[in-house]
C-alpha cells in the first residue's frame, strides 16, 4: 500500500532514509550536523509537499518526499527523497513508487519534475534512467559537485528546457 507519511511515521522514516543512504557511502554517511528528524517532521508536516510512503506489513519500505520549492516554475516538482529499504531492492517497489509520484504529479497539474543524485550512487543513476529521467541540461553538476542533476517530463513528452 502506499499512503502519504504522518507525523507518528518520522522516525520510521528516519530509520530508512538512513538504512537506504548508508548503502553508496562507502565510508559511512557523512556527519555534516543535519538534524534529519527535524528535516522528516518538516517534510511530512509541511502544506505545500508531500512525503508518499511504501508500507508492507505495517512497515514503512519505501518513501519519496517533493514539492516545488520557491525560485523553481510552477509546473515543476523537485523530488528531494527517494529511498527504498535495501532489503526490498529489486522486489517492483521503487517502481510502484514512482508510478504513484507521476500520478500524483499529474494530477497535481506538473509538467516536469528535477532531482539531483549522488555521483556514487549508481543504482539510483539506472533506476532515474530506466524511467526515463535524463541529465538536465539546465543544469550541469559544478566542479566538485557531487550531485547529477536530472529531469523527468511527467506528460510522458520530452522535459521542459530539453532540445527536440
Amino acid at each position: 500500500m502506499i499512503r502519504t507519511a504522518v507525523p507518528a511515521d518520522v522516525e520510521a522514516v528516519v530509520a530508512l532514509h538512513a538504512r537506504a543512504r548508508a548503502t553508496y557511502y562507502p565510508d559511512g554517511i557523512p556527519q555534516d550536523g543535519t538534524d534529519w528528524h527535524a528535516n522528516w517532521r518538516t517534510a511530512v508536516e509541511r502544506p505545500d509537499g508531500r512525503v508518499l510512503c511504501a508500507v508492507e506489513q505495517d512497515r514503512i519500505v519505501a518513501l519519496a518526499s517533493f514539492r516545488t520549492p520557491q525560485g523553481t516554475p510552477a509546473d515543476t516538482v523537485k523530488l528531494f527523497q527517494f529511498h527504498v529499504d535495501p532489503d526490498h531492492w529489486r522486489t517492483g517497489l521503487g517502481t510502484a513508487l514512482h508510478t504513484a509520484c507521476v500520478e500524483r504529479w499529474r494530477a497535481d497539474g506538473k509538467a516536469a519534475a528535477v532531482l539531483d543524485v549522488h555521483v556514487d550512487n549508481r543504482r539510483a543513476q539506472a533506476f532515474y534512467a530506466r524511467r526515463g529521467w535524463v541529465p538536465d541540461p539546465e543544469n550541469p553538476p559544478a566542479e566538485g559537485d557531487h550531485h547529477l542533476f536530472l529531469r523527468y517530463c511527467v506528460g510522458g513528452g520530452r522535459p521542459t528546457g530539453m532540445p527536440g
